[in-house]
């Protein structure tokens, strides 16, 4: 049985952004989770796992391969129940809340989730037509990822560390308060993840929330971040 370890880390508030995601000031849901239990293969992966996670904040989930950090994210995602406890959002489980919940939510899981015969400005606005639309268009999400140019390329012509960034970039042009990253720095070199943390930070600047695992540290300047390692 593994009992999570958890911290807490103080943010660096002087780059901090005063605008918020498009959400009302009076609307201000909590992601929290309630002794949650995780079993795969008759082994407990984590049992009396709680946290609160609020809007500006991160979560860092660390931890051996196998520990549970893809299974935890599957289940704040909701496609995947908990043996045990449960998940809110503004204190109401997920489950009830249904599409409710998800129109907040993005999700970038270890595969990139894009289709390499289309041009990176179609897999952007496609990503765009089947969420919520966010005011960043495609064209300006591409120049935040630095892929300003290769708007017609098709997607399979471009490194792994490009689609990656491409991936990352779908985020952009939704509003979702809520980010659920499986490893997001993956393909990417320095500059890549550089550039990536600084996104993750100004989403939080902007009210928006982080869910994120990583075998890599995670730099993020001006946010507060828990940390909880499944491995402890």
């Amino acid at each position: 049985m593994v009992r999570p370890n958890c911290t807490n880390r103080k943010p660096n508030t002087n780059n901090r952004k005063s605008t918020e995601v498009t959400q009302s000031d009076t609307d201000s849901p909590c992601l929290e989770a309630l002794e949650l239990e995780c079993i795969r293969d008759d082994r407990t992966l984590f049992s009396n796992l709680g946290f609160r996670l609020e809007r500006g904040q991160a979560l860092i989930l660390e931890g051996r391969n196998g520990s549970g950090k893809t299974s935890l994210l599957r289940i704040l995602c909701g496609i995947r129940l908990p043996d045990a406890g449960t998940v809110t959002w503004g204190a109401t489980d997920i489950g009830k809340l249904g599409p409710d919940y998800h129109v907040h939510t993005a999700y970038v899981g270890h595969r990139d989730g894009i289709k390499l015969d289309l041009t990176l400005l179609e897999n952007l606005a496609m990503a765009q037509a089947l969420g919520k639309p966010g005011a960043v268009s495609p064209e300006a999400a591409l120049e935040q990822v630095e892929l300003y140019g290769y708007e017609d390329v098709l997607t399979r012509n471009m490194s792994a560390g490009q689609q990656r960034r491409l991936a990352l970039a779908r985020l952009l042009v939704t509003d979702s308060i809520l980010w659920i990253l499986d490893e997001p720095f993956t393909s990417l070199d320095r500059h890549g993840i550089a550039l990536v943390e600084s996104l993750l930070d100004r989403h939080t600047g902007n009210g928006g929330m982080l869910a994120v695992t990583s075998h890599h540290a995670v730099n993020l300047h001006s946010t507060p971040v828990q940390t909880i390692n499944l491995s402890a």
